[in-house]
């Protein structure tokens, strides 16, 4: 069930009115409620999925309450593998191993062999990588006793198959979410309003801004070669634009729907687009899983503390390669992190990597030169890395870079068309640029009220007049 669909209109109040009104008073019939309608949200792409899922839930609520009951270290650590093996094996075998086999057969046909393994007729389940690490980040704390086990298993699997962040995050940390399910909660019109708000700018970003852009970024990816240097350009930042309406769409409208329900989902965009250097990007994009690999893997390797140059950049290095193939079994998702971890490394290993913790142009209207210099540069070397990101294979984002880098790239010819889009872009960035030091473009609760209903039925009528609505799904549906 897609956020921009029909079912989903109807769904979401279905279940806002049921949730309040018929079971507002009653804690658990308000988590079985969750828990049911998020295994019909869940189900309506494939009833079968539930099944791995349901698995996920039972595995690690067991595994669980069985570290957080001993204090055998040895025991505790065997649990800790079992969740680790079997969560990362489901997601292996559904993501990676087509992959795989593909990659051996290719390098024993290097020798002159063909290996008889055959690939597989996978379909790969929606959502799978981000309720993973959601359920390991449970276990794993509990291990670490950070967190104490549940034994609410209504909690617990509502907590991981909680609908508005199921499929494409932000990946909740069980330290945040999971205590909110065994909390009492109160209905907040406030919080509802906020939540109300950060939806409709969720869908500004997804069906005008994502879903217009893919179809020039379709056209200009499609037929690259015949395409002069400009209009490739043009093609890597309305790609840029397109992720990011996509990606940061879906994570608004999750986080405003879960404050419909009383809940707060942590931030996972802050402006990305707006940073003055690679580091403070990565602080600002797809912030939940950022911090997972930090937290999850940079850390325990020893993170940024190692006493050798050597072990600092091998750790940038392997979170940045296993953020790339977290995305996909494709080596293009794997090049696209090698090059983010080119550009983050001189940061770090010269200790200007925490230079930009602050808001840019904070205090100011404007920014100065210099950083409106940083912020395009930044953008740009971005935009480099999407082309990797977004190209079939390693071929084609070779072969779209030289063509930037053609002759072509001054001239003008056939640009025009790819340009009618501009416009809408402005509005997005003019209301980000505005909101850059609130959690999303419509937190505009202080605004007069006349001009405040201005703005709302402005970003309506623009989505009733420019929206896309041919039901486009979400571009990380595929990780």
């Amino acid at each position: 069930m897609l956020f921009n669909s029909f079912e989903f209109g109807i769904f979401l109040p279905i279940v806002f009115l049921l949730y309040w009104f018929a079971f507002g008073k009653n804690l658990q019939w308000q988590n079985l409620l969750l828990l049911f309608a998020s295994y019909l949200f869940y189900g309506w792409w494939d009833w079968r999925f539930l099944g791995l899922i349901l698995f996920s839930s039972v595995l690690d609520y067991s595994l669980g309450l069985r570290i957080g009951s001993t204090e055998d270290d040895r025991v505790k650590k065997l649990f800790l593998v079992i969740s680790l093996v079997c969560n990362l094996g489901l997601l292996g075998f559904f993501k990676y191993y087509n992959f795989f086999v593909e990659q051996f057969i290719t390098a024993f046909s290097f020798f002159g062999s063909k290996p008889s393994i055959h690939t597989l007729k996978i379909i790969l389940p929606v959502g799978i990588s981000f309720y993973t690490f959601q359920t390991l980040s449970y276990t794993i704390d509990v291990y670490r006793r950070k967190l104490q086990p549940t034994n609410d298993i209504v909690a617990f699997m509502a907590f991981v198959s909680f609908f508005p962040q199921l499929v494409a995050g932000p990946i909740e940390r069980a330290s945040n979410l999971l205590p909110q399910f065994v909390s009492p909660r109160r209905f907040d019109l406030e919080k509802a309003k906020d939540g109300l708000r950060q939806i409709l700018w969720g869908l500004f970003k997804k069906v005008v801004i994502a879903d217009n852009c893919a179809i020039l970024v379709d056209q200009i990816f499609g037929n690259s070669e015949a395409l002069s240097g400009s209009i490739l350009l043009i093609g890597a930042i309305l790609f840029a634009f397109q992720i990011y309406g996509d990606f940061s769409g879906y994570s608004d409208i999750a986080i405003g729907t879960g404050r419909l329900f009383g809940f707060n989902l942590m931030q996972n965009f802050a402006f990305p687009y707006f940073s003055r250097d690679i580091p403070e990007f990565w602080r600002r994009w797809h912030i939940s899983l950022s911090t997972w690999f930090r937290d999850y893997v940079y850390i325990p390797l020893g993170g940024s503390r190692v006493n050798s140059k050597f072990k600092l950049i091998r750790n940038v290095l392997t979170i940045f390669l296993i953020s790339g193939f977290w995305h996909g079994a494709n080596w293009t998702f794997i090049f696209w992190g090698g090059l983010n971890a080119l550009f983050f490394l001189p940061s770090i290993l010269t200790g200007t990597n925490r230079t930009n913790l602050n808001s840019v142009a904070e205090g100011r209207i404007f920014p100065s030169i210099g950083e409106l210099f940083k912020i395009i540069s930044t953008f740009l070397l971005t935009c480099l890395m999407w082309i990797f990101f977004r190209a079939e294979n390693l071929e084609h984002s070779f072969v779209y870079v030289a063509g930037i880098l053609d002759s072509s790239l001054i001239t003008f010819d056939g640009t025009l068309k790819y340009l009618k889009i501009i416009p809408l872009i402005s509005i997005l960035l003019i209301f980000e640029w505005s909101q850059r030091l609130k959690k999303h473009g419509l937190q505009i609760n202080e605004f007069h009220p006349i001009l405040r209903w201005t703005i709302y039925y402005t970003i309506i009528f623009l989505l009733l007049v420019a929206g896309n609505f041919n039901y486009n799904e979400f571009i990380y549906f595929q990780f």
